[in-house]
């Protein structure tokens, strides 16, 4: 239905060479949503006689859309005037359909597991810092023989069956140790990163070892902690001490699995012809990194691909090696990064590859951050809204008890380990959301060269603390029938902020390191125009989904929404604004500096603002308009 939105009428196409032009204003936004390999449907405007030609997207540059069609409609089109329609790929929905109905060997050990059964590590390794670990983990066993009474009976039965395991686990680990089976390909060196963290090591020896395959073991990272770091780890890890393992490394966009490529290709630690890099057919060559373009060329032929040890793909593409009839348990092992932002159906693409009864699945990912983006209402209503990640999260065996497992933590070891240290934010940007999100769990362990660098900035309404929360009482409004809000009074204050960055002479911020997030589109066109208007066009503006999984030295916000007679206290009427985990990417992008601007009036209806709201009046960086009543005491 989005898509015929986007239907044009009587436009004409340009000649490029060989082939066909197609201006679509706003293309580049993803209005419409268009990728290399869709089709296009063009209608001749003759509607007693019209004729449908069916088109293919070669190629997407700014707003113009390169088309290729029958040779002889290229030959002989002359600028007629032609209707468009945009259709919707189907491969994806084809590919989850039957990942779906191949499924069903997963049901109960991966999809809806109930109880923990420890098979045999998979690898037993002696690791020169075991002290700490086992130290740790014999602590929690300890403190765990008796589950605490307060836990409610459903849950005490889980946790019972998992300590039995977990001891079990552990005194198999002694055992073969002892017996001289201990394996180590590495000599003396334990891991190949050595600025992996404790709970990154953790997690490694955890998947290393496997004792619960096939149940999925999850990585818990929240922002900035290192969630790739530690799969790249444990993909190099697996790859030297599993020697018959066959790896499929998955994510859910080109991006992050590009991202995987790289950082696998940079640990110079995988011979030649060991990693390929498997791409849809439709994914053009021409924008592809140079050195992702060197594990290309062998992922082409996917019989032949299929055959590397690792191979690495978009969830949707690794439906290919099912079209071809890879057996399942062709894989021993997938790593699925960024699983939280993948719909259930998606992640089955890769894991219905797999052994139901020895094959190792890794889930890595954020279940308090952005999920899959759904377009129907009714699939969200039953739940394809929520990750697989997420799901699994909520069921007793990953639930998390503040009274069980001790040192740690407060989930179970064999199933979960949350990554702690944040790497990206200055303490008082994380300090919030670590509360609202995490427990009070995250550390700060940036560099602080960078999160301090701008501690002086002149504008800062407390120095030393790097947050504005700018109120302002604006007008939200519509142009014409567009649906979108914009709010003209906040994009200007967006940009008085970018020109105080990025012009100011003593210290100039580049504009690179500067990010705009806004919720709707139409308030992301009339600051990007602005922008260009005082020549900042490399500032990047945009949804708080084209925000998640980066991170800017500034972040600057514009809430936009700003009728407060709408609102009272029906909170829905906030619509974008309203969701937590919305909220907690947007304030969780920023290294140095953190500028909201919006309406207090509004935004205070709302739990997570309201907090924000607290946080900015109680350390003196609140500036602007007046506050709402709730709020004046706090000011005072």
């Amino acid at each position: 239905m989005e898509m015929k939105d986007f239907a044009l009428s009587g436009v004409s196409l340009k000649r490029n060479g060989n082939f066909l032009v197609l201006d679509v204003p706003g293309v580049t936004e993803g209005r419409p949503p268009l990728i290399t390999g869709d089709k296009v449907i063009l209608k001749t405007s003759d509607y007693l006689e019209q004729v449908c030609y069916i088109a293919c997207v070669v190629e997407i540059h700014e707003d113009e859309v390169t088309l290729n069609l029958n040779q002889e409609f290229e030959q002989a089109y002359n600028g007629e005037p032609m209707d468009v329609e945009f259709a919707v790929s189907r491969t994806t929905f084809r590919r989850c359909h039957f990942s779906v109905e191949q499924a069903i060997h997963l049901h109960e050990k991966v999809l809806f597991p109930d109880s923990l059964a420890v098979q045999s590590p998979q690898v037993v390794k002696q690791w020169s810092d075991s002290e700490f670990t086992d130290s740790a983990e014999k602590q929690s066993v300890a403190q765990e023989v008796e589950p605490k009474k307060e836990v409610n009976d459903n849950k005490q039965k889980f946790l019972k069956k998992d300590k039995v395991a977990f001891v079990t686990s552990m005194a198999t680990v002694a055992t073969q140790t002892m017996n001289g089976t201990a394996n180590s390909q590495l000599g003396n060196s334990d891991f190949f990163n050595p600025f992996l963290n404790e709970h990154q090591k953790i997690a490694v020896k955890r998947i290393l070892s496997g004792e619960c395959r096939p149940m999925p073991y999850i990585i818990f990272g929240p922002p900035g902690t290192g969630k790739t770091v530690t799969v790249i780890e444990a993909v190099l890890q697996v790859h030297y001490n599993v020697p018959y393992s066959r790896i499929l490394v998955c994510a859910p966009s080109n991006s992050a699995t590009d991202l995987i490529c790289l950082r696998l290709h940079d640990s110079n630690l995988l011979k030649p012809g060991t990693m390929v890099r498997v791409n849809a057919s439709s994914r053009n060559e021409q924008y592809l990194n140079d050195v992702i373009k060197l594990y290309c060329k062998d992922g082409e032929d996917i019989w032949q691909a299929s055959r590397f040890r690792v191979i690495v793909v978009t969830c949707s593409s690794a439906g290919m090696f099912c079209q071809i009839g890879i057996r399942i348990g062709h894989f021993t092992h997938v790593f699925l990064d960024e699983a939280g932002q993948a719909s259930e159906p998606e992640c089955l693409i890769p894991l219905s590859l797999i052994s139901e009864v020895s094959g190792q699945i890794v889930l890595s990912g954020d279940p308090m951050q952005l999920g899959p983006v759904i377009k129907s209402k009714l699939a969200a209503v039953y739940g394809l809204n929520v990750s697989l990640l997420e799901r699994l999260m909520s069921r007793p065996l990953y639930w998390r008890d503040e009274n069980a497992f001790g040192a740690c933590g407060s989930y179970n070891p064999l199933l979960v380990t949350k990554l702690v240290k944040n790497y990206r934010s200055h303490a008082a940007l994380i300090s919030l959301p670590s509360k609202l999100f995490y427990h009070k769990e995250l550390e700060v362990c940036a560099d602080p060269s960078v999160i301090n660098s701008l501690l002086g900035w002149v504008k800062l309404p407390r120095k030393g603390f790097p947050l504005i929360f700018h109120g302002v009482r604006g007008n939200e409004m519509r142009e014409g029938h567009n649906p979108s809000w914009f709010n003209p009074t906040e994009a200007v204050q967006i940009i008085r902020y970018c020109c105080l960055l990025a012009k100011r002479i003593s210290y100039t911020v580049s504009e690179a390191d500067i990010g705009v997030i806004t919720p709707y589109r139409k308030q992301v066109e009339k600051i990007r125009l602005l922008l260009h208007s005082v020549d900042l066009k490399d500032i990047k503006v945009g949804s708080v989904e084209e925000f998640q999984g980066q991170e800017f030295l500034v972040i600057l916000i514009s809430t936009v929404r700003s009728n407060e007679s709408s609102f009272n206290e029906e909170r829905h009427f906030l619509g974008f604004l309203s969701n937590s985990k919305r909220f907690n990417v947007a304030i969780t992008r920023s290294k140095a500096l953190l500028v909201i601007v919006g309406n207090p009036h509004v935004l205070v209806k709302d739990p997570c603002f309201s907090a924000l709201l607290d946080y900015s009046l109680s350390n003196g960086v609140y500036v602007g308009c007046d506050l709402p009543q709730e709020l004046r005491s706090l000011e005072q």
